[in-house]
């Protein structure tokens, strides 16, 4: 086993990323970002053998990024409309239920900036699992609400019926701190693990909402020999990770 002073905290960023994935069984993940790319391919060289990947456009991949098989269009949107996909997607705000904002920050009809635009973020969430990779933990980001709900969370989703909440789920937010969850009576956020070195005031004074904290805070979980060697080694030998979450 590793020890926690000779693992990154990057790295402990990716194992996070990685057991996003497990248990799914055959699905298409849907990564986006550096370390929950990583975490992808890591989760499926070990413990999710059964994950498929893709280029991103219309090819699935193995983990070494040669071709395996065709994904055209039409089969990736019933992918996406089935809960047969799991995606990892970024969060410019995000609130203690998980709505999500990528469109822009402040009123939508005179924004102080704009951002990406909502995009596929509705058919994501409630069609499929959405999980988010957020690299700078801060207040600007867990916000007590979000300028735009671009990302659907439990609040509205169950406010929406049945028809809305059938596939929606949010299994984990990782970032640079820890890793939560919405295992709450009200499915509201809450701090399932720190990364070691991560204490709980740090993580509380960089949330800008009342933030659900056990008793006793596990930590993220030690990456295996094994899986230290795949991530340095031959999954992002260049670094990458390091880059997205710096030491």
């Amino acid at each position: 086993m590793s020890t926690s002073t000779s693992t990154t905290r990057a790295e402990y960023c990716v194992i996070a990323c990685a057991e996003a994935w497990r248990d799914d069984g055959e699905v298409l993940a849907s990564p986006m970002g550096a370390v929950p790319s990583i975490g992808a391919r890591l989760a499926r060289r070990t413990f999710s053998p059964d994950l498929l990947l893709t280029d991103g456009e219309a090819t699935l991949v193995r983990d070494d990024g040669t071709a395996e098989g065709w994904l055209p269009y039409r089969k990736h949107l019933t992918t996406v409309t089935g809960g047969r996909r799991h995606v990892m997607m970024g969060a410019s705000q995000i609130d203690r239920h998980g709505n999500q904002n990528i469109s822009c920050i402040g009123d939508w009809s005179r924004p102080s900036r704009q951002l990406l635009g909502v995009r596929g973020a509705p058919v994501n969430t409630l069609n499929n699992p959405v999980s988010y990779w957020i690299p700078r933990h801060s207040t600007r980001v867990f916000v007590e609400r979000v300028d735009v709900v671009s990302g659907v969370g439990y609040d509205r989703a169950a406010a929406a019926g049945p028809s809305a909440s059938r596939f929606h789920r949010i299994p984990r937010v990782v970032s640079n701190l820890g890793v939560f969850d919405f295992a709450t009576p009200d499915r509201s956020m809450r701090l399932a693990s720190l990364h070691p070195g991560v204490t709980v005031e740090e993580v509380r004074a960089a949330t800008g909402f009342a933030l659900t904290v056990p008793a006793d805070v596990p930590y993220t979980r030690e990456p295996t020999a094994a899986e230290l060697r795949l991530i340095r080694e031959e999954l992002d030998p260049d670094g990458a990770r390091d880059r997205e979450v710096p030491a």
